[in-house]
């Protein structure tokens, strides 16, 4: 059985978007609740902690963000997060505590657990990346099939999403190699490493290593890994 429920994926207890999380059990069931959630805990958050620098944007005041970098509501910047020069943060967007949001990176409609590296060149849409995820430079989740027909996530079963916009969930601790695309509906298990230059599409298991054409292997035992 594919292992893609939010339990398999992702320990909540680093991401303040838990809650919500743990009302779905499948992680693209939440992308249609991150604007209101992220409005929700906004309203929340501490004013000692907190900036609401405008009207549904709350930075907190640990953060770094640099004046070139843009934010638009809803969005929350964790703590001791740094948001680099160029980064375009399009609204509904969760970026936890000590995340890095790199230069010329974009986000859209995603939620960004504590610690997740999306440092150069990124584009991550409609996507969940679990807690310490990487993106190497230039690595995108690609959102939207090229027929624009609504994804399905294809693991040992079909699992049809409803949504013509679905990107990449990322579990735990996963890493994705510079140039990489995860194609639409792509699922990477926790502390899985996808290499360089690939194309990633469907379920992944957990702790594996995607080696391009070369095809998925488990850690343990793999040669040349």
């Amino acid at each position: 059985m594919d292992a893609i429920r939010i339990t398999d994926l992702y320990d909540l207890t680093h991401t303040r978007a838990a809650d919500m999380l743990a009302g779905c059990q499948y992680p693209w069931e939440a992308l249609d609740l991150i604007e209101e959630t992220v409005r929700t805990i906004g309203a929340s958050l501490s004013k000692d902690v907190y900036d609401e620098v405008q009207e549904g944007v709350w930075i907190a005041r640990s953060a770094v963000v640099f004046p070139t970098a843009t934010i638009l509501p809803p969005a929350i910047i964790g703590e001791n997060t740094e948001v680099r020069p160029g980064a375009f943060i399009r609204g509904s967007v969760l970026v936890g505590d000590g995340a890095v949001v790199g230069n010329s990176t974009e986000l859209k409609n995603c939620i960004l657990f504590d610690a997740v590296q999306v440092p150069h060149y990124n584009y991550v849409g409609d996507s969940i990346l679990g807690y310490k995820a990487h993106m190497g430079a230039g690595a995108i989740t690609s959102n939207v099939k090229g027929d624009q027909k609504d994804v399905v996530i294809r693991g040992e079963s079909l699992y049809p999403t409803g949504r013509m916009k679905c990107g990449a969930m990322l579990g735990d601790h996963a890493e994705i190699g510079c140039g990489s695309v995860l194609n639409p509906g792509t699922v990477i298990g926790r502390q899985t490493q996808v290499y360089p230059l690939s194309s990633v599409r469907g379920v992944v298991p957990a702790k594996c290593i995607v080696k391009g054409e070369r095809g998925v292997f488990a850690k343990e035992g793999c040669k040349d890994a």
